[in-house]
């Protein structure tokens, strides 16, 4: 496709949805609340329209057609499970913490009603992390996205995508993001469908098949990947499931959005929506990543998709970029707009204004489009990092749902999760290896390791269970 084309098809998709966040609330008051949490303001088709686009980012395009060119059937469910989820225990744990703090805005809103300050801003940080890690791999994303459907630069995607989500997010906080929310959520519905129909309906049967072949280039090792035949990686993919359903308890954006459901029903039914609109998706993606490996082997693994694609026409190619521009777009605004209230109620203890806001919004371009565009950086060890530190932290923060965890046993719990993972390196190897195991946690084959994800998640829940009973917070 034509370069100009592709930059035209960028600037008016970003332009519209800058013009619908703008619209939005350039008539209304916005105070500092409601810029963070437009509390109450939701029904359930808009939250579950929101959590899907918001959810949705470029990294579907990306992330399960690689998992599915690398892995087999298990890899692939797990990662479509893991999609689903974060929101199905939005459903039934967000209602219970509404009721408990009806004024907050984030997870870690709550984690210091119930267990200090310390806690709070521990919460804050991985949150923090989790979600400019997400950030920057979206803006890396639509830079290589772009490049391969159009041959453009990648820099000028990022940049437009920045500035245009910045901006709009900025000015119109939440609220602004919510309505892009439902536009692009309808947008990505549309075209996915569309475009995954045509892919399926010229020859199904011999996607099937090259999905359920092993990549030919393996026939001479002993290990084999891209099959949806392979039961081998069952796991690898319990691994995922666990690390990205702990790694999304620590994304603000979908806390920010149990605060704006009109009701518990509505949060309820909208995140129903959500992961029943997730699920699918993902694991259809995942199953062409299989396909692409069934076929022979490519350069890019991680561009596993695109190499279905590559042959299409200029139409096809034209409704793939509004596709990317919407799914970046829907994914990074919610981003910026969770950081900053993370920043704001978690570290900075709430004395943050809008001003503020929004100047942060704008600020955390800078380092997000250079770590997009600099040093070459291992996103997925990043995100499984990441994803570690949020494994060890999350049964202490939903054990807060029992009376009797306190503040000491909590907070103990978070960071014996992490030396348990360090137990567990030294008493199967050494301790280098278990030290390692916090900053790599894979296995040989580099996949999610179960077992390291299991120790972070069972030592944090054993010592804040026992930590709770031996130092009890003073009534």
């Amino acid at each position: 496709m034509e370069t100009n084309i592709a930059y035209l098809l960028m600037i008016v998709t970003l332009g519209f949805f800058g013009y619908v966040g703008y619209q939005v609330t350039t008539n209304e008051q916005i105070d500092g609340d409601s810029y963070l949490s437009a509390r109450g303001s939701q029904n359930s088709i808009r939250i579950g329209l929101s959590l899907f686009a918001s959810g949705m980012g470029i990294w579907v395009l990306f992330g399960p057609s690689e998992v599915g060119y690398y892995g087999g059937f298990w890899d692939v469910t797990g990662y479509a499970v893991s999609a689903a989820t974060p929101f199905l225990l939005l459903a039934y744990v967000g209602p219970i913490i509404r009721e408990r703090l009806p004024s907050g805005v984030t997870l870690a809103d709550y984690v210091r009603m119930r267990l200090g300050r310390p806690m709070q801003v521990y919460v804050g940080l991985i949150s923090v992390l989790y979600m400019f890690t997400f950030l920057f791999a979206e803006f890396t994303a639509i830079g290589k996205g772009m490049g391969l459907l159009a041959g453009v630069e990648p820099i000028i995607p990022i940049l437009a995508v920045a500035i245009a989500t910045a901006g709009y997010t900025a000015y119109g906080g939440l609220p602004a993001s919510l309505a892009t929310d439902r536009i692009q959520a309808w947008i990505v519905l549309f075209l996915i469908v569309s475009l995954l129909l045509f892919l399926f309906g010229g020859d199904i049967g011999g996607l099937l098949s090259d999905a359920k072949a092993y990549t030919p280039e393996d026939i001479q090792w002993e290990w084999y990947h891209g099959s949806m035949s392979d039961m081998s990686t069952f796991e690898s993919g319990l691994a995922l499931v666990i690390a990205i359903t702990a790694a999304e308890m620590f994304s603000q954006g979908n806390w920010q959005r149990a605060w704006a459901s009109e009701s518990d029903e509505a949060l309820k039914q909208g995140a129903w929506m959500a992961a029943a609109l997730v699920l699918p998706l993902v694991f259809v993606m995942g199953v062409l990543g299989a396909a692409v490996a069934g076929q022979g082997a490519v350069e890019d693994p991680a561009a596993a998709f695109f190499y279905l694609i590559e042959d299409a026409g200029p139409l096809f190619i034209a409704a793939f970029i509004v596709l990317a521009v919407a799914l970046v777009a829907s994914s990074a605004d919610t981003l910026q707009n969770a950081i900053v209230a993370s920043i704001s109620r978690d570290l900075s203890d709430g004395n943050m204004g809008i001003k503020g806001a929004r100047i942060w919004t704008i600020t955390l371009m800078i380092p997000a489009i250079f770590l997009s565009t600099g040093p070459t950086i291992g996103i997925f060890e990043i995100f499984l990092f990441a994803d570690l530190l949020a494994t060890a932290t999350v049964a202490p923060v939903l054990l807060t749902l029992w009376d009797k965890v306190s503040a000491k046993g909590a907070l103990s719990g978070a960071l014996s999760g992490l030396l348990s993972v360090v137990i567990y390196g030294t008493v199967t190897a050494d301790v280098s290896a278990g030290f390692n195991y916090i900053l790599h946690p894979t296995n040989e084959l580099g996949l999610a390791n179960l077992r390291v994800f299991l120790a972070a998640l069972i030592g944090s829940a054993f010592v804040t269970v026992v930590g709770s009973y031996a130092m009890p917070d003073e009534s």
